[in-house]
């Protein structure tokens, strides 16, 4: 006779087995039509699913981010199935649930098309029409790869044949078409609801590796109401309009290429702008007491095995052997480095706390499908940092570098923050009595912050625990940059040691520190954030001088220079083009400031000005303009 703990703490006894279906209709007759899936003891299972034991159990509906998921995955099933349906002789691969949505991978010789998305969706509408029941089973894994095989699903097969022994093969049917999935699945297809709608195709690699074969993955969304999915598409619409790759060509930024992939190839302006925020990040880094330091790029493989990175990382790493058969790898992060300067020379606890920051370049692999303008790349700069204190400083710290990064952030115009704790992963080093240390360090940190914060369980760094800070754009995404950890582990696999007020030698503790994380990444969300029209004072042009005609060049240099002089970063157009023409090209450059310089300006030493997305001109004596812009382009400081 099972007794069901609920979420309220409330118990529910039942006489025999008991379905979710049936808890659901014992709790209310509302939340028996709503529920989609359940979890028993926190592990995720079909309504269907029958409980014979004492366990606690909790429902889902399409207000939980798990039964929305839950939706989406599938959704991914009736993409597969009608794509199977309307071209049979379509391989399929894998489909998850991605955010906001979902994707599903192809093998088919022809080219998917807008016309055949159109195709597709409409089927989709009538498989949640058909209300397909939906039916979970556990195949022999022999049966499963020999079926699949027969079908010509040669990729679920090798997918099959991939799945650790001790792991079940469960099948799901909706109707007759089926696949390998491992669920939880709603109870039918008419569950899903009809707020879908399916985006776009692109290429993508069989397993993520550019060796393997092409496929085509049919990306899409799903949501629980027609509202929500408006509000999404409108967001998308939104997003492509700010897609900072198109930004960055219009303003002239940067551009990719293939001889070196996931590497910026930054231009003058581009550069200016990525200058512009180390500026600021050096002058807030200073004013909080880090010391800049830089670090090799290329490091020994037996450093990075001391330091537990190459177990971790080692297929990530970029590396190189030598003539003397010595094998070196290109950094993928600083903090060993950081390590090593640590260590020269007697430290005492009077030293402490120490903070060391550099502006380092890393390098990671990526697979080729997963790179993405400057949002996911494999050469970055990371504004990071290390700080060396003892147990007792660790909250102190952690609160003043969670200041900075809110303060830094407030700045740039990003006001909507949130914190996401993450323990200890399963794969990790050092002693669980060490990880027990830093996690409550960092959790009292925390919420001492008093900021609104979620637990990610199992998502730390492999050497101690870590907090994400994830800012809202504009439009409304989350974006993970900084992070900060706490590390127990790392400082004494390097043997870093101090000197305690008792004289006996003690292991810091080092806390890794990113603000933007990565600045490149940093840059492409703040183009998107922004929509390109950046700040005034971290705009890489300025100001932009137009004289009216060459009659005026004379006067535009002049008043160029003078810009100039004022610290103000600006460029004369002396090209032979109309005036609206180079309205439109530096409108579309988004530069903040055009100054127009005729005969009117000449004779009364002024500047006609004209703003970003402004069709008003106001005409400014030039000494009161550059007192003006020289006070606007100045950091914002708290």
């Amino acid at each position: 006779m099972p007794n069901i703990k609920l979420p309220n703490g409330k118990d529910i006894n039942f006489s025999k087995k008991v379905t979710g279906f049936e808890i659901a209709e014992k709790i209310s007759k509302s939340l028996s039509k709503d529920a989609l899936i359940m979890s028993v003891d926190g592990e995720q299972k079909d309504l269907s699913y029958e409980i014979d034991k004492d366990c606690s159990v909790k429902i889902y509906t399409s207000k939980d981010k798990e039964g929305l998921e839950t939706i989406r995955h599938d959704t991914a099933h009736i993409l597969a199935m009608a794509v199977q349906e309307i071209f049979p002789k379509t391989q399929v691969t894998i489909g998850p649930v991605i955010e906001n949505g979902f994707f599903y991978d192809f093998a088919r010789k022809e080219p998917f098309t807008k016309n055949d998305l159109d195709k597709i969706e409409i089927k989709m509408r009538e498989i949640v029409d058909r209300n397909e029941l939906t039916r979970r089973e556990i195949w022999d894994r022999k049966k499963a790869v020999s079926h699949f095989k027969k079908k010509g699903e040669i990729y679920k097969a090798e997918i099959i044949e991939s799945i650790p022994d001790k792991e079940e093969v469960t099948i799901y049917h909706h109707g007759k078409w089926h696949d390998l999935c491992r669920g939880p699945h709603l109870s039918s297809t008419g569950k899903v609801g009809k707020y879908f709608k399916l985006t776009k195709v692109s290429g993508a690699y069989w397993r993520g590796d550019s060796n393997n074969e092409m496929l085509q993955r049919i990306y899409g969304t799903s949501w629980s109401n027609q509202k929500d999915l408006d509000q999404y598409l409108k967001r998308i619409e939104e997003a492509e309009k700010r897609d900072h790759r198109k930004l960055g060509r219009e303003m002239d930024l940067f551009h990719f290429r293939e001889e070196s992939p996931g590497s910026v190839f930054w231009h003058e302006k581009g550069w200016s702008l990525f200058q512009k925020l180390v500026g600021y990040m050096r002058n807030k880094q200073d004013n909080a007491g880090y010391k800049e330091i830089n670090t090799p790029e290329v490091l020994d493989r037996s450093l990075w095995e001391k330091s537990g990175h190459w177990e971790k990382y080692g297929e990530h790493m970029y590396t190189s052997q030598t003539p003397d058969e010595k094998i070196f790898a290109i950094k993928p992060m600083n903090c060993p480095g950081h390590v090593q300067v640590f260590n020269q020379g007697l430290k005492s606890y009077r030293d402490l706390p120490l903070r060391l920051s550099e502006f380092g370049k890393v390098h990671r692999y990526e697979p080729s499908g997963a790179l993405h303008g400057l949002l996911r790349v494999r050469a970055f700069t990371q504004d990071d940092a290390h700080i060396f204190c003892s147990e007792d400083q660790i909250t102190e710290e952690c609160l003043l570098v969670t200041n900075l990064i809110l303060e830094i952030y407030k700045e740039l115009g990003f006001n909507d923050v949130i914190l996401k704790y993450s323990d200890r992963p399963d794969l990790r080093v050092g002693d669980d009595k060490v990880w027990d240390k830093a996690e409550s360090a960092l959790l009292k940190a925390v919420k001492a912050s008093k900021l609104e914060y979620s637990i990610n369980k199992g998502e730390g760094a492999f050497y101690g625990p870590k907090i994400e800070f994830v800012l809202r754009d504009a439009i409304g995404r989350d974006w993970q940059c900084g992070t900060l950890q706490v590390d127990l582990n790392l400082p004494d696999r390097l043997s870093a040691s101090f000197v305690d007020k008792d004289g006996t030698k003690k292991v810091p503790v080092m806390l890794h520190r990113a603000l933007f994380g990565s600045l490149e990444r940093f840059i492409g969300i703040l183009i998107e954030h922004y929509a390109g029209k950046l700040p005034f004072w971290i705009s890489p042009i300025q100001a932009m001088v137009i004289p009216v005609s060459d009659e005026f060049d004379d006067y535009a240099k002049v008043v160029n220079q003078k810009i100039k002089n004022a610290g103000i970063k600006s460029e004369v157009d002396l090209k032979n083009h109309n005036l609206n023409y180079k309205i439109r090209d530096h409108s579309l450059s988004k530069i903040p400031l055009l100054l127009i310089c005729g005969k009117k300006e000449v004779d009364s030493n002024t500047v006609t000005i004209r703003r970003l997305d402004s069709k008003k001109q106001e005409t400014m004596e030039l000494n009161i303009f550059l007192k003006k812009f020289a006070a606007l382009n100045k950091a914002p400081s708290k």
